[in-house]
């Protein structure tokens, strides 16, 4: 999820483990500790493109990584502040759960994590888009005003913790079962075209839980269509040639492999100006209105020294002024 979302989250659940000893700086250090595991993408600078992706959400996003740390985090914190009410154990265990629920809450969307690490297991639930309002803001709203009060204030825990059972329900209830009730409209759509596929994977669309995307897999082409429960006609669906011919001597290269792995398979490879590129369909393209539009993630392929090599593509990104009057509106229906 995004860093707000995270900060919201990590700063109620300081509340929760600590905030009638420690009042805000539980939540200020609940906050710190959800920013904690995205520090992977600074490392990920150090190292080449398909290492940096492998290892996004990988270590720091895993229950080892929250184990190991927590103790060190919690004893810094008990030489900074220096509370006799609050010991290292208590700001450790403050840490830990800062830790662990980003994670958690991060596996609902579409990159996932590896919670599991060092077993190659990514949980991506893909029931949440990254960023959604409506996740975030009534959890904010809330976390604002619980941290308005003072410690001993019963309100403050009470906000608190409505905070946290909203953004629950609506994470782990309402956009779940969104995603049966769209996933099941496409699968009726693909029966009534007779439309033969070999796999489907659906996620929401940006910003919102109400339009949701499928990526549909036949033998030689992928199809994406988009579905919003205010819709009011048929789900048509688009078509995307794999092109995996492009490859040619590539085909079988270990690094083509490794990028194919991440993508779980759900790729593409264009060509533009006699240059290759490798499209992860799971993210979507940066217009969701234009079957034209780029994909969000795509990497050109080349070789250096003899290796081939993935660079992120740049893209002409179109202002966030036309893009949003545009998807609001499919949204909306079609």
């Amino acid at each position: 999820m995004d860093s707000l979302s995270q900060i919201v989250l990590g700063a109620a659940v300081g509340e929760v483990v600590l905030g009638k000893k420690a009042g805000n700086k539980a939540m200020l250090y609940g906050a710190i500790a959800g920013t904690i595991p995205d520090l992977d993408t600074f490392v990920g600078n150090f190292f080449d493109t398909i290492t940096a992706i492998e290892m996004h959400r990988g270590f720091s996003h895993s229950i080892v990584f929250s184990i190991i740390f927590a103790p060190a985090f919690g004893w810094l914190i008990s030489k900074i502040e220096n509370n006799p009410e609050v010991s290292w154990k208590n700001w450790s265990w403050l840490m830990f759960w800062g830790l662990f629920t980003h994670p958690l809450l991060d596996a609902h969307t579409t990159w996932g994590t590896q919670l599991f690490w060092p077993f190659d297991i990514r949980l991506a639930y893909k029931n949440i888009f990254v960023i959604d309002p409506l996740y975030t803001l009534p959890f904010l709203v809330f976390l604002i005003l619980a941290m308005r009060r003072k410690r001993t204030d019963p309100k403050r825990a009470k906000y608190n913790r409505l905070g946290i059972i909203i953004s629950c329900i609506y994470l782990l209830l309402i956009t779940p079962a969104l995603k049966l009730y769209t996933y099941q409209e496409f699968e009726a759509a693909l029966e009534d075209q007779q439309i033969d596929y070999q796999r489907m994977d659906t996620r929401p669309a940006p910003l919102n839980s109400i339009l949701w995307s499928a990526n549909v897999e036949t033998e030689d082409e992928f199809l994406i269509g988009y579905y919003s429960i205010f819709d009011t006609q048929p789900i048509s669906f688009y078509s995307v040639p794999k092109n995996y011919e492009l490859a040619g001597d590539w085909n079988d290269n270990e690094n083509l492999h490794r990028l194919i792995r991440i993508s779980k398979g759900w790729y593409t490879l264009s060509q533009e100006n006699e240059e290759l590129y490798f499209n992860d369909l799971r993210f979507g393209k940066m217009d969701i209105t234009d079957n034209d539009a780029p994909f969000v993630f795509s990497y050109k392929l080349h070789e250096e020294h003899g290796e081939l090599v993935a660079t992120e593509s740049e893209k002409e990104i179109e202002d966030a002024r036309e893009l949003l009057p545009k998807l609001w509106k499919r949204i909306l229906g079609n």
